[in-house]
């Protein structure tokens, strides 16, 4: 994967291409961004930049054999961690190397993708991944051996937020006395979640979203849309090209969670002075409380950014408007006159808690419930 083929993110290309032309490459380097800008594919581009002694970011003029090497991410001297879960296969104890074919094919089908894709695609949405202490054992073993073409070794650790307490600490040990030309890249979305040891032993390089243009020409240019509906798609992603390819997709979720927000606040509206509508709020949470823990942090992220929509609509700045729900007989502009200053903060308040909540495999049928009647008094506040 070459700088040339990430989208956007020009000034952190030439910070890192200037860091590996100079020779002075930090031991341990944390990117973060926001979904779909490009950490994973930066990460990648920037070890075959090193590992390949590439010369120039827009084409391959380092050694051949490393480049094709990399064309299949099988470059012996780049390894990968990630979150994974058990599954019919790896019934216990699951490791990244357990996964690395499915691993790679998923990475060469959507760099940008996301946690819940990479659950999705090896069918297990119903679960929460994390990085166990058995991929901390395997790091060590595969740094402790010599590179396998006697320059760097490049560790990328994806989502390494999702690492559980007893692998952080052994990465951490890893990170204050690293194995000679070693090069770690951690690629988060969430860095607060990242415990300030390993955080504070590692050069922190922060993304962006992926400008509006930048995505529009890509739709252009790699998916071969029409320039109108690439630049409507490019506005609805928000800077989140794994996003746009979902939009462009016609993702089943996007649909679904509109559908799913817009039966939640029609039986918040009925259940004030209704208690026979708490029954529909019951229901709604019981169903929702089945899907995988993923979906329903997704779902919350969307509801957040349903309700903001909501509230720049009610005060009057359209041109920041992006969502157009295509729920039957469901307007935003409708819907947008009952959030404003007076209930937001709780609102938002309330969707962060139970996002919280669940991640930390709370009840999720408890915990929706009781957002769902919080709703219901905030969304009739004056």
């Amino acid at each position: 994967m070459l700088f040339s083929s990430i989208l956007g993110q020009q000034h952190i290309k030439n910070h890192l291409i200037k860091s590996a032309e100079s020779g002075r490459i930090p031991h341990a380097q944390l990117f973060v961004g926001p979904e779909g800008c490009g950490t994973l594919a930066m990460a990648i581009a920037y070890a075959q930049y090193i590992l390949c002694n590439n010369t120039n970011c827009e084409n391959q003029n380092g050694n051949e054999s490393r480049n094709l090497k990399f064309q299949n991410l099988a470059h012996p001297d780049l390894h990968f961690v990630y979150p994974t879960v058990s599954t019919e296969e790896v019934k216990s104890k699951p490791k990244s190397i357990d996964f690395i074919t499915d691993w790679r094919a998923f990475v060469l089908q959507n760099p940008y993708g996301s946690l819940l894709d990479w659950y999705s695609y090896l069918g297990v949405q119903n679960k929460q991944g994390e990085i166990r202490v058995d991929d901390a054992q395997e790091i060590l073993k595969s740094l402790a051996l010599k590179a396998y073409e006697g320059g760097y070794k490049i560790m990328i650790v994806w989502m390494a937020d999702k690492l559980n307490t007893a692998a952080a600490n052994k990465l951490l040990k890893l990170l204050e006395e690293p194995p000679e030309k070693t090069i770690f890249l951690l690629v988060t979305e969430n860095e607060e979640s990242i415990i300030s040891t390993i955080r504070s032993r590692c050069q922190a390089i922060h993304f962006n979203g992926i400008p509006e243009h930048d995505i529009t020409q890509a739709l252009v240019e790699l998916q071969n849309l029409d320039i109108k509906l690439a630049q409507n798609i490019a506005h609805q992603a928000q800077g989140n090209y794994n996003k746009a390819l979902h939009l462009l997709h016609q993702d089943a979720d996007d649909l679904a969670f509109e559908e799913w927000f817009v039966v939640w606040v029609r039986a918040a509206f009925k259940a004030k002075g209704n208690p026979a509508a708490i029954q529909d709020l019951i229901q709604w949470s019981e169903q929702i409380a089945q899907l995988g823990r993923e979906r329903q942090k997704k779902f919350l992220e969307f509801c957040i950014e349903m309700f903001r929509q909501a509230l720049l609509l009610n005060y009057q700045a359209p041109q920041l408007v992006y969502l157009s729900p295509k729920v039957e007989k469901f307007k935003l502009e409708n819907f947008a006159p009952f959030i404003h200053g007076n209930n937001i903060d709780a609102i938002f308040t309330q969707l962060s808690e139970a996002l919280y909540h669940i991640e930390r495999n709370g009840n999720a049928k408890i915990i929706l419930t009781d957002l769902s009647i919080q709703l219901t008094r905030l969304i009739h506040k004056k």
